[in-house]
């Protein structure tokens, strides 16, 4: 009896490590290009973690913005067939933060975004040079850009665009 129960805290601190370790973190890279807090399509703070491992679509949108309207569903479509290997950060040209979740909400956009008008989101669009709208960049699961062109591969090859990207991460 005196063996068992050591055997089991054993067993059991063994199994809480090796949980721990297998859960992903988030590399460096897209810590610098997400340094801010990563929000849920309900506005509620979420871990950055969720990014890990994964190819993400930074996407450029608005709700007043016609083009942004016609291709949001694409993008919702594209990233439900795909969430194990990709997932999407929205940034917002939105007039304010309600808009913002509101438009989220109305497209069902169950991804994640940066707080609207944050320094990270201005940043963001600095980085990549963004003048219009929508734009959908992706970059991958290092933070290191594949492709400007995001929103024409998702429009014009949707099945083979995550393929391709993680080719070329």
């Amino acid at each position: 009896m005196k063996k068992i129960i050591p055997l089991t805290v054993l067993a059991t601190v063994l199994l809480a490590c090796s949980a721990y370790a297998a859960k992903k973190k988030i590399s460096s890279g897209l810590e610098e290009l997400f340094p801010g807090p990563l929000l849920d399509s309900k506005g509620t703070e979420v871990s950055k973690d969720s990014l890990a491992g994964k190819t993400i679509g930074i996407y450029f949108s608005a709700e007043w913005c016609p083009p942004c309207r016609g291709f949001t569903p694409s993008l919702v479509k594209f990233h439900e067939k795909n969430k194990k290997d990709f997932e999407v950060v929205f940034v917002s040209s939105d007039k304010n933060p309600t808009a913002q979740m509101a438009y989220m909400k109305k497209y069902k956009m169950n991804w994640h975004t940066l707080p609207h008008r944050s320094d990270a989101a201005n940043a963001l669009a600095k980085k990549f040079g963004v003048r219009g709208i929508p734009a959908l960049i992706i970059v991958s699961a290092d933070g290191k850009t594949i492709t400007k062109n995001g929103r024409g591969d998702v429009s014009g090859k949707p099945g083979k665009a995550i393929a391709e990207w993680k080719k070329s991460s």
